[in-house]
């Protein structure tokens, strides 16, 4: 035999069988345990966790079927294989869809019982290999989530590794979609601080005439609707980590607030004049440079010095192509567990696309295109022909990827349209975004949506 052999249990009620198997296969070098019925064979199980179980179909006490998803409860990778009694093929096809591996039918030829446990024992094998070095590629390429094994991702995992042994506070940096936020999550998670609490807040989502009360916390009375104490999200932070994404969105009052209560470390609820005081981590994200904002007036300086105690800047794909066939592989994975599928991978034309496309929108680009390729693949490996029209730049040739293209290039042309009123109204306002979302009929918020998904500077 060329591979290793596994722990095998043998359940058969045939005294004269179960003895000849197990003599035939201990001879080849198996390691054999013997039970003479399902409840006797459970409780083995129970004690080695076999790894490999033949099973006769038909035994009283606990017949095999039994057994069969006994074992399979208590070990899902444990490879069950069934022996039947001529004519009962349809009870051993419907052990196959209970989770057996095989089945073997009597009268049993030795030789090939052999062939059959050994090419289950070399698939569990394999298995275990694969899990084993993905296990391995993911500690390599890895880190909180974050996936890249280029110089300029291993130089921003040690940066990670730095600054989360500290309490300095962290400026992040870098296109939309590039995961400024997850470099947030490694950082906190990785820090002292893990197991106190971790806030998140997206600062244009939040209204400007509730801005203070979110972050500082309101008394009971302090304003119309006001009908009890509410903690800010300092508060609520306390003794953990502040994420404050998109910062630069800030009003400039209310810079000169949040300046304060970093210098002081205590802030005041909405209404109080007693302050309290906040042991806080601040780590802060901006699309784009906040020395553009600083310069325009639009951003104080001396807020910027005491965020950007340590900047991290979160390289675009395009400048780490040989991070795209690693993060296909791991989205592939992701959404063929989700799904059920059976995709190996990608094919040699669709990888080399994949290293020519200019990823605009970065890595929830790749994620989304990866995704729709899961969707529309009939095969064992995603073609060029399920990727969508405009990364191919061809017309679509099968009735799937037609349907795939279609909606995409209505997509795009719709996006094309927001973007251009977007930046009209952005125009009209002088860049003021408050102005800007009037003239557009939505929120503020939505408005900063649809900036950072279209990454649209102010300024462009």
């Amino acid at each position: 035999m060329t591979t290793a052999l596994c722990r095998l249990l043998v359940v058969e009620d045939e005294p004269l069988l179960r003895m000849s198997i197990s003599d035939a296969l201990s001879k080849e070098g198996w390691t054999v345990d013997t039970a003479e019925n399902g409840v006797e064979g459970l409780a083995l199980f129970k004690r080695h966790m076999h790894e490999l179980i033949l099973v006769d179909l038909v035994m009283p006490r606990m017949d095999g079927m039994e057994l069969l998803r006994r074992v399979k409860a208590l070990d899902p990778t444990s490879h069950v294989v069934m022996i039947t009694a001529h004519g009962s093929v349809d009870r051993a096809v419907e052990a196959m869809r209970e989770g057996a591996a095989d089945f073997v039918s009597k009268p049993i030829s030795m030789s090939q019982l052999m062939v059959r446990l050994e090419n289950v024992c070399s698939i569990r094998h394999l298995r275990k290999e694969n899990v084993r070095l993905q296990e391995q590629l993911e500690k390599r390429y890895s880190f909180s989530k974050i996936v890249g094994k280029s110089k300029q991702m291993q130089q921003l995992f040690d940066l990670i590794k730095v600054v989360a042994s500290s309490d300095a506070s962290v400026l992040i940096h870098g296109e939309s979609g590039t995961g400024k936020e997850m470099v947030a999550n490694a950082i906190h998670y990785n820090s002292r601080r893990r197991k106190g609490p971790y806030v998140r807040v997206s600062c244009t989502a939040l209204p400007e005439t509730l801005i203070e009360s979110e972050l500082f916390g309101s008394e009971k009375g302090a304003f119309t609707g006001a009908s009890q104490r509410r903690i800010g999200r300092f508060e609520a932070s306390n003794g953990g980590t502040l994420f404050l994404d998109e910062i630069g969105e800030l009003p400039l009052p209310f810079q000169v607030k949040l300046l304060r209560v970093l210098q002081e470390r205590q802030i005041e609820r909405l209404g109080s004049n007693s302050p309290v005081d906040v042991d806080v981590r601040i780590l802060s994200a901006s699309l784009r440079p906040l020395e553009e904002e600083i310069a325009d007036g639009r951003f104080r300086e001396d807020l910027y010095f005491r965020v950007n105690t340590v900047a991290i800047h979160v390289p675009p794909l395009r400048d780490r192509r040989e991070d795209v066939p690693l993060l296909a592989q791991t989205f592939l994975q992701e959404f063929v567990r989700e799904g059920d599928r059976e995709i190996e991978g990608f094919s040699d034309e669709a990888l080399d696309l994949f290293d020519t496309y200019s990823w605009p929108g970065n890595v929830r680009e790749l994620r989304n295109i990866v995704e729709r390729a899961v969707l529309f693949c009939r095969g064992s490996r995603i073609t060029v022909e399920e990727l969508p029209a405009p990364l191919r730049g061809v017309a679509a040739t099968t009735p799937e990827a037609s349907i795939l293209a279609e909606a995409i290039s209505l997509q795009a042309a719709t996006e094309q349209a927001e973007i251009a009123a977007i930046r009209a109204a952005l125009a009209a306002s002088e860049g003021h975004r408050t102005h800007a979302a009037e003239l557009l009929g939505i929120s503020r918020k939505t408005l900063w949506e649809k900036l950072k998904h279209h990454g649209i500077s102010v300024d462009s």
